[in-house]
C-alpha cells in the first residue's frame, strides 16, 4: 500500500494478509461456506476453447453468478476465474506463442469478466517451459510468451483488474518458468503451490506441504519463499500456499513410521474426510514433525504414509504469512473443508488473534 501524503493527519493502519481460496466445487453448496472469511474466491477452472477462455457449462456459469452474488455477504470479495490447471492446459504453449492467440485470449477474459461481473484472472498453466503433465507441449520460449501473455492482459483488462498466476513450488519451477523482473510488476500477486512437493510419481515418502526443509527433504514453503525474494520478488506480492487435502501413498516401510521411505503415490483425500478415514480405530497414528512444522499418519497393518495440513500447520503458515509480510495465504481448495469450523476458520482466527499484525500509515 503506498504511503499518501496529505495535509490531514496520519495514522499507522493494520494490513490483513490476503485468505484466497480455489474453488471447484458444486454451486449448490458454496454458500453453506464462510465465505466472509474469505478476501479472495477463485473459480476453478476455465480453460482454452481455440484461443479464447471459455466456460465448458451452464452448471460452471451458474457457479460464477452465485459467487459475485456472495459479495452481498462479503462486500470486499473479489472473485476470479482461474485458467488451465493441472491437465488441462495441452494447447497453453501453442496458443500464447502467437500474438493473435495472446490478443484472442485477453480479449476474452476481459468479455467473461465484465459478464460475470468478476474482478479477474488466475493463470494456472503448470507450466510454462518445463516439464507439467505428461504429453503436453512445453518450449524454453514459453516463458518469455508467458510474460507477453500478461502485458496483453493487462492493457486489455485495465490496471483495476486483478491478476494472479500459480507457480510451482519446485526448484525448477521457480527458476525455469518466469521472467520474474518482468512479470511480477504487472501482476497483483503469485500464488505459489507449496504443496504437492512429494507428488504423484515421487519414490520416496516425505511431506507433500511442510512449512520448512529438512535434512531429508529441501523443498518446502519457506524455501520457495526465500527463492523468490532472493530473485527480486517482493514480499508483499507473494501469496503461500496451503494444502486441504491428504496424499497418501503406500508399501511404505515402517522405518520412521514411514517418513522418508521408498513408497509409491496411492490417493488423495479432503480435509472434511479426515476424522472418518484416519482413526485410531483403522490403524493410524499421528505424528509431528517439529522441523519441517508438518503432520503425518501412518498405519503400520496397510503401510500407509500421509501427508497433510491440519489445524497446527495452517495456524503456523498463516502466522509466517504475517510475520514474513507476505500478500496472503491460499489454498486448494474450499470444497475440501468442512461448513463450519474448519481450516479456513483457523485461518481467519489466526489472523483475528496475532498480535502483531504489520502496519502502514495512511491518511
Amino acid at each position: 500500500m503506498a504511503l499518501m501524503l496529505f495535509a490531514g493527519s496520519l495514522k499507522a493502519q493494520t494490513v490483513k494478509p490476503n485468505v484466497i481460496a480455489y474453488y471447484s466445487g458444486q454451486n449448490t453448496v458454496i454458500d453453506r461456506f464462510p465465505i466472509e472469511k474469505l478476501s479472495h474466491l477463485i473459480y476453478s477452472f476455465g480453460h482454452l476453447k481455440g484461443d479464447s477462455l471459455n466456460i465448458t457449462s451452464a452448471e460452471d456459469s451458474a457457479l460464477i453468478s452465485k459467487m459475485v452474488k456472495l459479495k452481498k455477504r462479503n462486500p470486499n470479495l473479489k472473485v476470479m476465474i482461474a485458467m488451465g490447471g493441472w491437465g488441462a492446459c495441452a494447447n497453453c504453449s501453442e496458443v500464447f506463442s502467437r500474438a493473435d492467440g495472446r490478443k484472442t485470449f485477453a480479449e476474452t477474459t476481459k468479455a467473461l469478466l465484465d459478464f460475470f461481473k468478476a474482478d479477474g484472472i488466475d493463470l494456472d498453466w503448470e507450466y510454462p517451459a518445463i516439464s507439467g503433465y505428461p504429453g503436453h507441449r512445453y518450449t524454453p520460449d514459453d516463458k518469455h510468451n508467458f510474460t507477453l501473455l500478461i502485458k496483453e492482459l493487462r492493457d486489455k483488462l485495465g490496471k483495476e483488474a486483478e491478476i494472479s498466476f500459480a507457480a510451482g513450488g519446485s526448484q525448477n519451477s521457480i527458476d525455469s518458468c518466469f521472467e520474474w523482473d518482468k512479470v511480477m510488476p504487472l501482476v497483483n500477486r503469485v500464488n505459489v503451490m507449496s504443496y504437492d512437493l512429494v507428488g504423484g510419481y515421487a519414490s520416496q515418502s516425505g511431506h507433500h506441504s511442510p512449512l520448512y526443509s529438512t535434512p531429508q527433504q529441501t523443498l518446502s514453503a519457506d524455501y520457495a519463499v526465500k527463492a523468490l525474494i532472493g530473485l527480486g520478488v517482493p514480499a508483499q506480492k507473494i501469496a503461500l500456499g496451503a494444502a486441504f487435502y491428504a496424499r497418501i501413498f503406500e508399501n511404505t516401510t515402517n522405518a520412521n513410521q514411514g517418513l522418508y521411505q521408498p513408497t509409491k503415490f496411492l490417493s488423495s483425500l479432503a480435509f472434511k474426510d479426515f476424522n472418518k478415514k484416519f482413526s485410531t480405530k483403522n490403524g493410524y497414528t499421528y505424528y509431528w514433525d517439529e522441523v519441517a512444522k508438518a503432520p503425518y499418519y501412518y498405519n503400520p497393518k496397510t503401510r500407509y504414509f500421509v501427508t497433510f495440513d491440519d489445524p497446527k500447520s495452517i495456524s503456523l503458515k498463516t502466522k509466517y504469512v504475517i510475520d514474513q509480510k507476505l500478500n496472503g495465504i491460499m489454498f486448494w481448495e474450499l470444497a475440501n473443508d468442512l461448513y463450519s469450523n474448519g481450516l479456513l476458520n483457523v485461518i481467519d482466527k489466526t489472523i483475528k488473534d496475532y498480535k502483531e499484525l504489520p502496519k502502514v500509515t495512511t491518511q
